[in-house]
């Protein structure tokens, strides 16, 4: 009889570990949200403005994101940023004050291992950027908006069912126009790379 009941303890048990390591992955239906802290470092050649190399300095900032999984496999993803304040400077001209940009990115993400139990969670992501800039310190720099292509890999690792770990790298291809008081002065190209980490809640 003890040995009966230790048997079905131990089937109890692993049943239980089971499905919670089942639970911890991706699959069809489940949302998530994303929080973290990240690091941008635009590339070296950031265009020319008023025939000058410009130079477009890294920063840091809190990012934040939420997506939905169609399939065990296949979801998208809306993340974004607070703004980013970069520093602007040219050889010729010096500073030019800094300038906020915003990036918004839509994406379509691969889960490989969606639908599995394993409770490391790789994905890679392909879509569109959308970046905002503000807050421009020259007085008459205009920087317009700008469209894109983005891309991302990231790895999410399962500490509970619905509390994950997160690193993601991403980059986006991004070319605006400058003006100033009006008139074209060149663009800026910031292609900025961006990596960091932070927590997702997937429900």
């Amino acid at each position: 009889m003890k040995k009966a009941v230790r048997v079905s303890a131990v089937v109890v048990a692993a049943s239980a570990i089971f499905a919670a390591q089942a639970a911890m992955a991706y699959q069809a239906g489940d949302f998530f949200l994303r929080g973290g802290y990240a690091k941008v470092s635009p590339t070296s050649d950031n265009g020319d403005v008023a025939g000058s190399e410009l130079d477009v300095s890294d920063e840091r900032g809190f990012t934040y994101g939420f997506g939905y999984l169609f399939t065990d496999n296949i979801g998208i993803e809306l993340n974004s940023s607070e703004p980013f304040e970069h520093d602007l400077s040219t050889s010729a001209l010096g500073p030019l004050g800094s300038i906020e940009r915003t990036p918004i990115n839509l994406l379509a993400n691969y889960y490989p291992l969606g639908g599995t139990r394993a409770s490391v969670q790789p994905y890679i992501g392909v879509g569109v950027n959308y970046t905002i800039y503000s807050d421009e310190e020259l007085a008459g720099l205009d920087i317009d908006d700008s469209w894109g292509a983005t891309g991302q890999l990231g790895v999410d690792l399962a500490v509970t069912d619905f509390l994950m770990l997160n690193v993601a790298a991403n980059y986006a291809d991004v070319e605006a126009d400058a003006s100033l008081n009006g008139s074209g002065i060149g663009t800026a190209d910031v292609d900025p790379v961006t990596f960091g980490g932070g927590i997702t809640l997937r429900f």
